[in-house]
């Protein structure tokens, strides 16, 4: 299975070796995200930084909606169906997630794709930032868990972003007036 990492913690005060874990893993911001295979040499990484990231083994539909959302290639392009189909041997970037989530293909397999993909803080914020999830934080293993994270980070167009609030004159009764003065 490929595992989701993102980012929690910012990297003030943090022990070198823990920087260069994380600049490995390309994870050089808060809320960044990358897909790793899960072998023991990553395994191994991500419990040495687990105080800084959460990761969990996300399903195929949260994956293709990141790579279709947030997915970029080189200068900024966002990733279409139409280049997965020319550049992979995939015809969605559905089955190109699916691939990704059973680790028949990576997310690096692409041509000019920017290996992380930048997302939004959660809507709603973090559990908490300085305790396990096991406890009730936001650091460390998810499970199947870090699909519902990841959707509260993709943004507008994700269909669980409210919806623009209509232009117009609202606080003008709090602050006690009903026109301009």
């Amino acid at each position: 299975m490929t595992v989701a990492v993102v980012r929690i913690r910012g990297g003030c005060r943090t022990n070198q070796d823990i920087r260069d874990t994380l600049d490995m893993l390309r994870l050089t911001r808060q809320n960044h995200l990358v897909l790793i295979p899960e072998d023991p040499g990553m395994r191994g990484m991500l419990q040495k930084v687990k105080d800084y990231v959460t990761w969990g083994r996300p399903d195929a539909e949260t994956v293709a909606l990141v790579i279709r959302l947030r997915g970029r290639l080189s200068g900024g392009r966002p990733i279409t169906d139409d280049y997965i189909k020319e550049n992979s041997g995939y015809g969605t970037a559905r089955e190109f997630a699916d691939a990704i989530v059973r680790q028949k293909a990576r997310f690096s397999d692409l041509k000019d794709v920017t290996p992380v993909i930048r997302l939004h803080p959660p809507r709603g914020g973090y559990e908490g930032t300085k305790m396990s999830w096991k406890a009730g934080g936001s650091l460390g293993d998810r499970g199947g868990d870090i699909s519902a994270l990841i959707a509260r980070m993709l943004g507008p167009g994700s269909g669980n972003w409210p919806a623009r609030r209509p232009p117009g004159r609202r606080g003008l009764a709090a602050k006690g007036g009903a026109g301009h003065a």
